[in-house]
């Protein structure tokens, strides 16, 4: 649950910090599969935020296809680094959605994440 945390921190550098937007930006135009961040791509980050939006009326959506292929390849001990990051709310991401991921895509959980 903790990876699902720490995917949203990584969906709220990717969005927040302009250094990661213009990488992102690179890396979208030049191939939307470069890695960037805890063997994430841009791709599977984007397929991934339906399901860890906060603030939204509408519940947030089951991870697809593509958000648990992405979480699958990705580095999840990396991801749970972030997962006490003050910048998911701030981001409108849900934390506890966003530990949900895993288990959701029936994934083990990083051990005390």
């Amino acid at each position: 649950m903790k990876v699902l945390l720490l995917l949203a921190l990584v969906l709220v550098l990717v969005h927040s910090s302009p250094d990661f937007k213009s990488r992102a930006a690179r890396a979208a135009a030049a191939d939307d599969d470069a890695v960037l961040l805890c063997n994430m791509t841009r791709g599977g980050l984007e397929a991934c935020k339906p399901s860890v939006r906060s603030g939204s009326s509408d519940p947030a959506a089951d991870p697809s296809k593509e958000c648990c292929a992405a979480l699958a390849g990705a580095d999840l001990p990396c991801l749970c680094s972030y997962r006490h990051s003050f910048l998911l709310p701030s981001l409108g991401i849900d934390p506890d959605l966003a530990l949900q991921l895993p288990a959701k895509c029936n994934l083990t959980a990083t051990p005390g994440c």
